[in-house]
């Protein structure tokens, strides 16, 4: 793959060459990229402490080498020219400690913004953009499931097509939005301002119509994204976990017992979807890519925020699975959506399909329908 002594320019040129997501580089083992969802190390020795060192160094500040050094992980975002001094691509690093040495994580984040197609998106995603003037989307998956780049197309979108105020708040910025009939500032954690509770703080005083949360990973987080959506902004943010039953007990677990029913509430009353995500393996010669997002949406209705409200989380699949008219689609009815455009194999379908009796009964033609809650709900 890489000929020659190690250089980090050429090693991070090549991931776009190889279409790889991410690259490894790790005291003791080889660079290693991970191509189409594997790991696959180049040819040759593993990397010496001092090779390390040689390689990561060029990327740092001083600044971020000393916060490095007190902290032992680091977060940033880097961006490599292309061969004509202009595009190329971005990349966000993150660097940590492990067994005294240092590991880089490094993703290619693409310098054009992907459209719904580019990323193979199905229709409800620009639906949700259209519809939605203020309250909470959250897009939710686990690392490396395509939330950056989801959420990037959604919001180029609004940019594209109402004249918003949009605020991003990033750790680090990802992709670079150009502003077109919307105001664009982007606001990168450790750079424009301290940290995110300082930047939340602050974010509904700056005349918001639009607000991108990076990611709610603490109360405060949670809970100011609640608060906007509840004064009329239109809040996105991701959530780092699998599905959208799950979004909920991850949300809630930053509270302690007795207010977890006061944020139900107020999620029932500001939520407005939850789209969750995962990448698979695809068929390249039909999708050109290889790999596609499985996804999961959940929408809000008066029957979602009743089940919301009394904590009935594990109803709440059964909902999704039978409002397929209202836009909603269970991770095993989109899987079905794929096998049937030839987008992943049966194989690989049943290998990732949470449920792969109801794959094959959806694909037969003979989908059990889901059990109607309306009696429960009233009973």
């Amino acid at each position: 793959m890489i000929h020659g002594a190690l250089n980090i320019k050429k090693l991070l040129a090549a991931m776009a060459r190889l279409d790889a997501s991410d690259l490894h580089i790790k005291v003791g083992i080889p660079p290693t990229y991970r191509i189409g969802g594997s790991l696959r190390p180049i040819d040759g020795d593993p990397v010496t402490e001092e090779e390390a060192d040689h390689l990561l160094d060029p990327l740092l500040s001083d600044i971020q080498k000393r916060k490095f050094e007190e902290t032992g992980d680091l977060d940033f975002a880097w961006h490599l020219e292309g061969a004509d001094g202009q595009g190329g691509d971005r990349f966000r690093i993150n660097l940590l400690r492990s067994g005294n040495h240092t590991h880089a994580a490094i993703r290619r984040v693409k310098a054009d913004i992907p459209s719904y197609a580019d990323l193979h998106l199905p229709d409800v995603y620009s639906q949700i953009v259209h519809r939605e003037r203020d309250g909470l989307v959250l897009i939710v998956g686990v690392t490396g499931s395509g939330k950056s780049s989801t959420l990037a197309s959604m919001l180029d979108e609004v940019n594209a097509t109402r004249g918003e105020n949009i605020i991003t708040i990033e750790d680090p910025v990802e992709y670079r939005f150009t502003p077109k009939q919307s105001i664009i500032s982007q606001r990168e954690i450790g750079i424009d301002v301290v940290d995110f509770h300082e930047a939340l703080r602050h974010v509904v005083r700056q005349d918001p119509d639009v607000i991108f949360i990076g990611e709610m990973r603490d109360q405060e987080t949670v809970l100011s994204a609640i608060q906007a959506a509840e004064t009329g902004h239109l809040v996105f943010a991701t959530l780092h976990t699998s599905d959208t039953m799950g979004a909920f007990g991850r949300m809630l677990e930053f509270f302690p017992q007795d207010e977890r029913a006061f944020v139900r509430n107020s999620l029932s009353a500001t939520l407005k979807a939850i789209c969750a995500q995962r990448l698979i393996p695809a068929n390249e010669e039909i999708t050109g890519s290889k790999v596609v997002p499985a996804v999961e949406i959940l929408l809000t209705s008066p029957m979602v925020r009743e089940l919301i409200r009394e904590e009935r989380d594990s109803d709440l699949p059964s909902v999704v699975a039978s409002s397929r008219e209202e836009g909603m689609i269970s991770f095993t009815q989109h899987f079905a959506e794929l096998v049937e455009k030839e987008w992943v194999t049966m194989s690989t379908a049943k290998e990732y399909a949470p449920n792969r009796d109801m794959l094959e009964s959806i694909l037969k033609g003979v989908e059990v329908k889901a059990a109607s809650l309306v009696g429960r709900i009233k009973g």
